[in-house]
């Protein structure tokens, strides 16, 4: 699990870097997708913020907080699910593979792994060749965690 003092101090650092600021409530919603360890919506990071930090934030707030941390690459929206995570990889210096995410249709509990760029090129590959193009690269998959499926034994 990611420490939260040091992954808002590496994101501090990111957008000083790019020149835009992490704002308190940017910092909070930030804390509140690393400290729930699932992915969360607009609306559920609004109430986790109310619980965390004692702090309300409107929703349209929160959307809008979400999309410049998806800007700065700080979060990834989750389009399955229609939910948000905070990135595995912020606090890391080195560069990663192609994004895949295991999102648990039970919990929403989500692991971030990487895959090699050979295989997305393949799929790119495989869904021209069926006379489509490859929008996005982020691969979403519906699964059960551990957890989950130990609950249902």
């Amino acid at each position: 699990m990611m420490q939260i003092d040091s992954v808002i101090q590496h994101a501090e650092q990111h957008c000083k870097q790019r020149g835009v600021r992490l704002t308190t409530k940017r910092k909070q919603v930030l804390s509140s997708l690393v400290q729930s360890n699932k992915a969360l919506s607009a609306y559920e990071l609004t109430d986790y913020c109310k619980q965390l930090f004692d702090q309300s934030i409107p929703a349209m707030s929160v959307y809008r907080i979400l999309d410049f941390l998806e800007t700065e690459h700080l979060v990834h929206k989750l389009s399955l699910a229609n939910k948000y995570v905070a990135c595995a990889h912020i606090c890391c210096s080195h560069s990663h593979g192609v994004p895949q995410f295991l999102i648990c249709g039970k919990c929403s509990k989500v692991k971030e792994i990487s895959i090699a760029a050979s295989t997305i090129n393949e799929l790119k590959q495989n869904a021209e060749q069926a006379g489509f193009t490859l929008v996005s690269q982020q691969l979403e998959m519906n699964c059960l965690c551990e957890d989950c499926i130990q609950q249902a034994a």
